[in-house]
């Protein structure tokens, strides 16, 4: 169902790419959007390894929810920071794309679970992650990512 990597030489292993997904902190998210556009969105999310899901949080309402409903299948893609080799002016990055289907978390105490996992994941300390979740849960809807696909590869820029 989904295609094998040409360049199959840069891929990397599905321990790498989960390893770059827990670490890093900013993806896009691509879906259908309206009128035969794709739509990009850069987004914050948070990595359940234990699930093999990837959890995001959003406005209740809004363009990206109208496009979800109309059609969950999504790509998620997110990139390292990348190296540098002394003299070498190309940097070397690694890419993870992920294939799977979004899901509204309609589950109260799951929703607010994965968005104070959100909170702890991005603010300094954990009782800020979990007071900020405390504070805006109720006007945030939570979204799920099922993989159900997941490569990567390393490239150098030059």
């Amino acid at each position: 169902m989904f295609r094998k990597m040409r360049r199959f030489k840069q891929q990397i292993t599905d321990e790498e790419c989960r390893k770059i997904l827990a670490e890093e902190g900013r993806g896009v998210l691509s879906l259908f959007g309206e009128d035969g556009y794709p739509y990009g969105i850069p987004m914050n999310y948070f990595y359940d390894e234990g699930e093999n899901k990837i959890y995001f949080h959003c406005a209740k309402e809004g363009h990206k929810i109208d496009a979800l409903k109309a059609n969950g299948k999504v790509s998620f893609c997110v990139l390292d920071k990348g190296t540098y080799s002394e003299g070498d002016w190309a940097c070397t990055l690694h890419s993870v794309i992920v294939f799977g289907e979004i899901h509204l978390v309609s589950d109260g105490k799951k929703a607010f679970d994965k968005l104070c996992s959100l909170g702890i994941k991005y603010y300094p300390t954990r009782e800020e992650g979990i007071e900020t979740a405390k504070t805006n849960a109720s006007r945030t809807q939570i979204l799920e990512l099922d993989i159900h696909h997941i490569t990567g590869k390393r490239v150098h820029e030059k």
